[in-house]
Parts: C-alpha cells; sequence; structure tokens
C-alpha cells in the first residue's frame, strides 16, 4: 500500500478524533502515504503530525471537481468516518478502489466495504473510527494505536503563554457551543469562575468568535477572567488548552482537543448524552442530569429547547459542576 487517504470535513472535535485512525494507519503501511481530507480552515490542526504526509482543504463545493483533483492522487484506499451523502458520492467519483464507510452513511452503497456504525453504552467515536478497520484484517495484520494525539512542541505552547501572560497557573472554561441547548449558562460558568479564582487561580475563558456571546456574559459577572474567544489561532488554542490546569466545557471540541494534549478535562452534558460517544476518552469526568425524560433531544442539540423549560442545563448547579472537578483534580493528584 503506498497512498492512503482518510476523509473527514465535520467539526473540529470529529476532525481531532480521527487521529487514532491516522496513526493506525500509518503504523499498518509504515511505508504509505496517509493524506488526509479536512474542511477548508482546519488545514492546521495536524501541523507537523509524522502520521500526516498531505493535508487537502475542501471547502464543500464543487463534488465533480474535488472528485477529479481526489481522483489523480494515485489513491489505493480511502477510509471515511464522515458520513454524509456527499461524501460518499465523491469518494465514489473519485475512482479509489477501495472505499471503506460506516453503514449508517448517506448513500453507504457507495462504499466497497460497509462497517456498522455502533453507539451505546461505553463506545466512543475513536473506538466507532477505528471500526473502520476491521475490513483491512483479512489482508493485512492491523496496527491499532488508541491514542489521541495533537501535535505540538514545547516551543509552541509556551511561545503562546508568553503572549496571553499565562504565567500562573489557570483554568480553562469554554461556555460556548454551535447548538444553544448544549451550552450551559453562562451564569453558571461565572460561579464556576468565581469559585477558582477564590482558590487564586487564573481562569481563562476560549472558544471561537461565534462563541462570544457566553464568553462575554461570564466576563461580565465574573471580573478578572482572561477572556481569549476568538483571539486566538487553532494552534494558540490547543496550546492555551495544553497548559492548563483544568478545562471545563460543554459537549464540544475542547473537551477532544483536552483529551488530545493529556489536560484533565470536565465535560457538562445537557441536549447530548455520553451515549453519543464524545464523552472524554481518557483524563476525564463528565456531569449530566440524569434520569431527565426529553434527553437527548438530538444528535447535535438544538437551537432551544423542545419543552420550553430546559431543565437539562437549568437544573444542572454550579455546586454539582465544582464538586466534579475537584473530584478529578483530586484523582490526579
Amino acid at each position: 500500500m503506498r497512498r492512503v487517504l482518510v476523509f473527514q470535513t465535520a467539526f473540529l472535535g470529529d476532525l481531532i478524533l480521527v487521529s487514532p485512525l491516522l496513526k493506525s494507519l500509518k503504523r499498518t503501511f509504515p511505508g504509505a502515504e496517509v493524506s488526509l481530507v479536512v474542511r477548508k480552515g482546519f488545514e492546521e490542526v495536524f501541523r507537523g503530525a509524522p502520521f500526516v504526509s498531505q493535508i487537502i482543504p475542501f471547502d464543500k463545493k464543487g463534488v465533480w471537481k474535488f472528485s477529479r483533483l481526489l481522483a489523480s492522487g494515485d489513491f489505493e484506499l480511502v477510509v471515511s468516518p464522515h458520513r454524509s451523502h456527499r461524501t460518499s458520492l465523491i469518494l465514489w467519483l473519485s475512482g479509489i478502489k477501495r472505499r471503506i464507510g460506516f453503514d449508517k452513511a448517506g448513500f453507504s452503497f457507495f462504499y466497497t466495504d460497509r462497517v456498522k456504525y455502533r453507539m451505546g453504552k461505553g463506545i466512543h467515536e475513536i473506538d466507532r473510527n477505528l471500526d473502520l478497520l476491521r475490513p483491512l484484517e483479512r489482508d493485512y495484520s492491523v496496527v491499532y494505536d488508541r491514542e489521541p494525539e495533537l501535535p505540538l512542541t514545547p516551543a509552541e505552547v509556551g511561545k503562546a503563554l508568553k503572549k496571553f501572560s499565562l504565567e500562573k497557573s489557570y483554568v480553562v472554561l469554554a461556555p460556548g457551543s454551535v447548538w444553544r441547548t448544549k451550552a450551559w449558562l453562562p451564569e453558571y460558568y461565572a460561579e464556576v469562575a468565581n469559585y477558582f479564582k477564590g482558590k487564586g487561580l487564573t481562569v481563562v475563558l476560549v472558544g471561537s468568535p461565534s462563541d462570544s456571546p457566553y464568553c462575554k456574559r461570564v466576563e461580565e459577572l465574573s471580573e478578572g477572567v482572561i477572556n481569549l474567544c476568538g483571539k486566538t489561532s487553532l494552534r494558540e488554542f490547543f496550546s492555551v488548552v495544553k497548559g492548563a490546569l483544568l478545562v471545563i466545557s460543554n459537549d464540544s471540541s475542547p473537551v477532544h482537543v483536552a483529551i488530545s494534549v493529556g489536560t484533565p478535562v470536565l465535560e457538562i452534558y445537557g441536549a447530548t448524552v455520553p451515549e453519543f460517544g464524545f464523552f472524554p476518552y481518557r483524563n476525564g469526568l463528565y456531569v449530566e442530569l440524569e434520569d431527565l425524560h426529553c434527553r437527548p433531544c438530538g444528535i447535535h442539540g438544538g437551537r432551544k429547547c423542545p419543552e420550553g423549560h430546559f431543565k437539562c442545563m437549568v437544573d444542572l448547579k454550579p455546586e454539582v459542576v465544582i464538586e466534579k472537578a475537584e473530584e478529578l483534580l483530586s484523582s490526579l493528584s
């Protein structure tokens, strides 16, 4: 096997979680070039990774044109965790001889090998992605590497921490989300921020520019927090997470950044549930309001609570999150 392709153009967290798949392919085919298709804007995520030979950005326009680009790449195998109709069509049009994808993917009949998409208690997205390599076991000795990884050098981390004046121990809070019902109340995040400030720790807020309303509200209620929302590059964001004592985040990409750089992380669930497979894979815990009949209300959450009460977040009080955060820190000390 000389040239292998992985296709994942979903959200940032989904992309980060393909690192074990990429590493496993590289270990299985050490002489091969392993290329990765990402959503345009995410080209820097795996910069410097020894397990990725080429990053191919896709702006999700021009299906035929992009399929022709892939066809010119002389790939012998493509593995796709991405489950969209468009992805399946592009890969079929590319003419890559062997195409492995999930049975739940749109137009899954375009794949030469279809793998069962598993979901349930204890099954993580990393495990599902690695399931995609099982069809190869018939022909190759597949080597599985289950450790998530984001390549960061000490110099890169140090530069970012110096830029944002993060000399003292700090906790990172990530209060934003693309989906409103996945976002814990900013007022509650502010209470958590005040608790850690009371312990003498610096509190840093992170997020994309679209998360600014959440971060701004926390900043208004917790004087002295460092608000980096929308102010970091992707790589600086990773570095800030790497340098943290602890990360507290909604069900969103900061959780997966934290597990990939070895930072303890506490994940807060609202509309979604751990059974979807995006709980902390390692060095982390999660909190949720259990036995609420309306959870989950969607695979991604939604713009508003369909029941109109938002109990999954409103009734999950700050003291519960603080207690779980202290439990996590104690377990690692």
